[in-house]
């Protein structure tokens, strides 16, 4: 619940002017439909010890086993799809330069990209575009084997048509394709279960973060628990296994102490030990290397309860992390000076730590598309009582931003030159301190009051969240303070980030909707809530006009637009503090949700001209062992050679321990 998409928009991204210097490093790899494959660099990688380089290499291992998990909480015909496409891509018998196979590649370039067959964004469910007969005879004369029970849930657009549903008045539960909930399960099941064993204790278990929910023989709701000798454990086995190796790399006791925990869990699936790493984790400061992997965030569970695996290994960026280090040791200032209700505000922020970071693998719910920031732990009793760690990924927005450069985005959404000239000049630079302020002290801030529970907003919470943070963000991005703090070089720097926020949330980021389509991602719902909020209770501070048939946003009074970024923080504080579920359905059902379909389909005509993929997302380094003549460790190199295609195939080899039913 506290990461920070680079889906925040890859509008933004597009928008972006890079304030770095270009180099020779070739980041885009391969684009297919409406998504584009990059690379990103790892700069001072060579700055490590050799110690910090063999650390970073076990974690990454640890980090690749745990693909097969996803794929199968994705859906449980995932891995059986996955497999029998690549079996069938390496044995196809037939002229390969034919358009069907073609659509077949693409096809399977996208399950790649998604981990399973929903879109990894808006989650519906992609068809092929080669029929099923085409398929079923091609696997005849390939000797692919695979089980038929495949054939509906990828061509029938019926079956499965909704990986996570957050569509009102239906069983979010049963109307999911997720594999969160065994078949047969119910949401009105499921939620009396978890209700019957919710921990209501002042350091709660996060009950269900590690288990799926079945019915067993006699028709009773139970867990299979996450762990080795439970439910993944194949894979779980590899990753621990490479834990251990990284505990003789650890660089201080803090890091082997939060090591040992998470090894213990995953061991066990005892949620104690979760709480113990996630606090050692939090109080281990002064690593350079650091890294997150496990079951962490809540998105894709449609009760938002059972966590996804993810994985991301990386070290600080110690020059860039003085930036959001002014931002965390001023939190409490923005926490005492926002527009909240005092009573719903922390009394004392502890141990908001921020830095900046260098993404060296990715892997699970992180990969190929992956945040740009991320804030954790998400248990709100240790951010309050231990505080939370909150990191900007700066390599990963670079490469986005390189890549980005000159594509017309700008010339063709912005009103007038005076806004792309602002957005030139300081676009950049507000995107990195809206992403510091949302991560840093966005989600950090407020408070619950007693006896609300982390769940009480439901299938909204998300959202809410998510909205919360940005607008703490934005509320804070035109303070003087951070003209003060040297964060932004003028009064008037801020206006970049505004203009791009609410042109993005009115407008820009439909380009990721289909036609007829209502918005259910949370990010998104959270950016068109926001916008449309203040655009609805807006007095003359903006407006939407017209010009040669095309619509653009004009703000008149950006200190008014701050006013009802302010307005709207305190609101999604209260309802974020009373659990009020009610209020927060009714924001988001009136706001979030519906799209102006006459404007939907103007944007989408006036996008496609520019022939730019929407979705972005990566390939990984490869990290290579260097070895002496007596077979020690003398180095750890990268190479950057390898393509879309044959990494997901080598992952796939190498890295693959799961059966195709689990």
């Amino acid at each position: 619940m506290k990461k920070q998409f680079v889906i925040l928009c890859t509008a933004l991204l597009a928008l972006c002017a890079c304030q770095k210097k270009a180099s020779k490093f070739e980041y885009t790899v391969d684009k297919f439909y409406d998504l584009e494959i990059l690379r990103y660099d790892v700069p001072e990688f060579e700055s490590l010890s050799l110690q910090q380089k063999q650390l970073l290499y076990c974690l990454s291992e640890a980090a690749l086993w745990g693909r097969d998990i996803l794929y199968d909480q994705n859906g449980r015909y995932n891995l059986r799809i996955r497999r029998a496409l690549e079996d069938l891509y390496l044995n196809y018998p037939y002229d390969k330069n034919t358009e069907e196979f073609a659509a077949f590649e693409r096809y399977l370039k996208r399950v790649w990209f998604s981990n399973g067959i929903h879109h990894h964004y808006s989650e519906d469910k992609f068809l092929p575009e080669f029929d099923q007969d085409w398929f079923v005879v091609a696997c005849e004369k390939a000797s692919v084997q695979y089980d038929a029970a495949i054939l509906p849930v990828m061509f029938d657009p019926a079956v499965m048509p909704k990986r996570t549903t957050a569509q009102d008045g239906v069983d979010l539960v049963a109307c999911s394709a997720g594999n969160y909930y065994g078949e047969g399960v119910t949401q009105a099941e499921a939620e009396a279960w978890y209700e019957t064993h919710k921990d209501n204790s002042p350091e709660p278990l996060w009950i269900g973060l590690n288990s799926q929910l079945v019915k067993n023989e006699k028709g009773e709701i139970e867990e299979r628990v996450y762990k080795v000798g439970g439910l993944y454990s194949a894979a779980l086995e590899k990753i621990v296994g490479w834990l251990y190796e990284a505990l003789q790399y650890a660089e201080n006791d803090e890091q082997r102490t939060a090591i040992k925990y998470l090894i213990e869990f995953n061991e066990t699936g005892n949620l104690q030990a979760f709480n113990d790493y996630c606090i050692a984790w939090v109080r281990d400061l002064d690593s350079r290397v650091d890294f997150v992997n496990g079951f962490t965030e809540t998105y894709s569970d449609p009760l938002g309860i059972t966590g996804t695996w993810e994985s991301m290994v990386n070290f600080k960026d110690l020059a860039a992390t003085k930036r959001t280090q002014l931002i965390s040791d001023n939190a409490q200032w923005f926490e005492d000076h926002s527009t909240t209700d005092p009573k719903y505000k922390k009394e004392e922020v502890k141990g908001v730590t921020a830095k900046v970071i260098t993404a060296a693998i990715l892997a699970g719910d992180c990969y190929p598309a992956t945040p740009i920031g991320i804030n954790l732990p998400n248990a709100n009793w240790i951010r309050k009582e231990y505080g939370s760690k909150s990191v900007t990924i700066d390599n990963l927005m670079h490469a986005y931003n390189e890549a980005a450069k000159g594509n017309g985005f700008n010339e063709e959404f912005m009103i007038d030159d005076e806004i792309r000239e602002l957005y030139s000049k300081y676009g950049a630079m507000c995107g990195d301190l809206h992403t510091d302020l949302h991560e840093c002290v966005g989600h950090g801030s407020g408070k619950l009051m007693p006896g609300v529970t982390k769940d009480a907003l439901k299938e909204h919470a998300s959202t809410i969240e998510e909205a919360r943070a940005d607008l703490f963000g934005l509320y804070y991005l035109a303070d003087p303070k951070l003209v003060e703090l040297g964060l932004l070089p003028n009064k008037d720097a801020y206006k970049a980030g505004y203009y791009q926020q609410m042109m993005n949330g009115l407008m820009t980021q439909l380009v990721r909707i289909e036609p007829g389509k209502d918005i259910e991602e949370a990010h998104m719902r959270n950016r068109q809530l926001i916008a449309n909020w203040c655009y609805a209770h807006a007095n003359g501070e903006m407006e939407i006009i017209e010009r040669d048939g095309k619509h653009y946003l004009q703000i008149n009074d950006y200190e008014g637009v701050r006013r009802l970024y302010g307005e709207l923080l305190a609101e999604i504080q209260r309802i974020t503090s009373e659990g009020d579920y009610a209020a927060a359905k009714e924001m988001v059902e009136t706001y979030a949700v519906k799209v102006n379909q006459k404007l939907h389909k103007e944007i989408l005509e006036r996008y496609e001209k520019l022939h730019l993929a929407p979705y972005k997302g990566f390939v990984n380094p490869v990290y290579n062992l260097v070895r002496n003549a007596k077979g020690q460790v003398t180095d750890v190199t990268l190479d950057f050679t390898e393509g879309y295609i044959e990494q997901h195939l080598r992952y796939s080899r190498e890295y693959s321990p799961l059966p195709s039913i689990n």
